[in-house]
């Protein structure tokens, strides 16, 4: 969508949209925002969370990233986006909810198994990257690269497995967890289908979502 197009449905949102929710926003923009579940998704262009989940204005705090890929807790001095969304939603809005969301056809998944110019222009790709290999080990040991769909597929699920364990490497989060007060939940979107399923931890696989 080119930017002019983006500006005329601004000006829609503004005229019927933003009418519609005027009192909510009112009430968030004076009280704050206090939502319960933080979204972690990718920033693919075909996910969309709200859409998906049908949430109103204040009630998800979202962060995007290359492959819903969550590294692991490294407190030093350089600068973490995802840590620092992580340690805002549960030290600051104090979340009861974390869902790590993965999808489908993602391009940060089937990355892992192309190779990455060694350049400056994709530098920061291809560290980033290193964040989904352990997905990608455990796939080619459960499916072999006999079918290549199949492979994607597994590792798109098995990521979401990865970002949760990842999760619980902030001393925050697992403290919530281990206290009851925090909760994970990995989700995984079909893109073509909008069918959405959840990993369940008791039978180790991926159920429909079901209300």
């Amino acid at each position: 969508m080119e930017v002019k197009e983006l500006i005329k449905n601004y000006k829609k949102f503004k005229d019927i949209h933003f009418k519609e929710y005027q009192e909510l926003f009112k009430k968030l923009a004076q009280e704050g925002q206090n939502p319960k579940t933080f979204f972690i998704g990718c920033s693919d262009s075909r996910v969309v969370p709200n859409l998906i989940t049908g949430a109103k204005p204040g009630d998800l705090f979202i962060f995007r990233n290359i492959g819903n890929f969550v590294p692991p807790f490294k407190p030093d001095d350089d600068y973490h986006a995802t840590a620092a969304a992580i340690e805002y939603a549960v030290n600051v809005l104090k979340v009861n909810n974390i869902i790590v969301c993965g999808h489908s056809q993602c391009g940060a998944c089937e990355s892992l198994y192309k190779e990455i110019p060694d350049t400056v222009d994709f530098a920061h790709i291809k560290r980033w990257l290193k964040i989904g290999y352990p997905a990608k080990e455990l796939a080619l040991k459960q499916i072999g690269t006999k079918d290549k769909e199949k492979l994607l597929r597994a590792t798109e699920k098995l990521s979401v497995l990865i970002q949760l364990e990842n999760l619980l490497t902030y001393p925050s989060v697992k403290r919530g967890v281990e206290q009851g007060k925090l909760f994970l939940h990995g989700w995984y979107y079909d893109i073509a289908s909008g069918e959405v399923k959840y990993y369940d931890g008791e039978s180790r696989e991926f159920k429909i979502l079901e209300a």
